[in-house]
């Protein structure tokens, strides 16, 4: 298992996955701390810098994304995951915090992650597929 600790650095070729919202205001939590290595505020989604975001909130910041948006997102991310080997993502708990879905409702879109090398998931992910 690849399990995503306390991010405090990153690594030369590591990439920080981390939950927005669709107006890219990276505020509070996992995306505030992003903007530490090249969040771009006003982008919601994709690479940006040493990031990678995947939104889980509207843009207003009063609600949730459904989960079939959010693992619209997540497909986006797996696929970009995949096309660069060469980089190591460290997912965080993405969606499990502000937006407030549960490891239970998001870890299922992860599940293709698991066999990619390239991909660190978050303890509470994997203790998911692991029941």
């Amino acid at each position: 298992m690849r399990i995503t600790g306390q991010v405090r650095e990153l690594k030369e070729n590591e990439i920080f996955v981390f939950g927005s919202n669709l107006s890219g205001r990276h505020g509070k939590g996992a995306a505030k701390q992003a903007m530490r290595w090249g969040a771009k505020y006003g982008q919601a989604s994709g690479l940006q810098g040493r990031t990678y975001g995947i939104p889980t909130v509207n843009a207003t910041i009063t609600g949730k994304l459904t989960i079939h948006r959010i693992n619209a997102y997540v497909q986006e991310f797996i696929k970009f995951a995949k096309e660069h080997p060469e980089l190591h993502f460290l997912v965080t708990a993405v969606g499990c915090g502000l937006a407030g879905w549960t490891a239970a409702e998001i870890a299922p879109l992860f599940l293709e992650a698991t066999v990619m090398k390239n991909v660190s998931l978050p303890k509470e992910f994997w203790e998911e597929y692991t029941k």
